[in-house]
């Protein structure tokens, strides 16, 4: 569903629902949109700023998902769960950590922890391999 802002030519704004964009264009050629206040079939979409998701607003969003989207969801928890059993934590220091592994300046072992973009992408590029773990909606809570 798209909300679009109105306006008729007689100057009224308002608001109303169409399920696309296509719709709204369908129902004005047919004259079905009509002005809630004068009636006139003259209606125009008014400009409109986009809905910007910013650091300190955040949307949800909800997924209705089959057995199979499911299943595959419970395979990546499961994943996840086994990461962080039978690996070290290391937090903030991810990147330094798998470096000192990689160069063998310390011992082999599974790690997990947080890396910037930046230093995922310095790790990509000395070709240290990495791989981010899935964020889980559990995680977002």
């Amino acid at each position: 569903m798209i909300k679009y802002n109105l306006n008729c030519s007689n100057g009224h704004e308002f608001e109303a629902w169409f399920r696309s964009a296509d719709d709204f264009d369908q129902q004005k050629q047919r004259k079905l949109v009509s002005c809630p206040q004068c009636g006139t079939n003259d209606v125009n979409k008014a400009l409109m700023a986009p809905a910007v998701s910013t650091s300190r607003k955040k949307q949800q969003v909800a997924l209705a998902m089959s057995n199979e989207q499911k299943q595959f969801l419970e395979q990546l928890r499961a994943f996840t769960r086994q990461v962080r059993e039978n690996a070290e934590y290391v937090g903030p220091r991810f990147a330094e950590e798998a470096r000192k592994i990689h160069f063998g300046e310390t011992e082999v072992r599974g790690i997990y922890g947080e890396a910037t973009l930046d230093e995922a992408r310095l790790l990509a590029e000395d070709g240290i391999d990495f791989m981010p773990l899935p964020i889980l909606p559990e995680d977002r809570n």
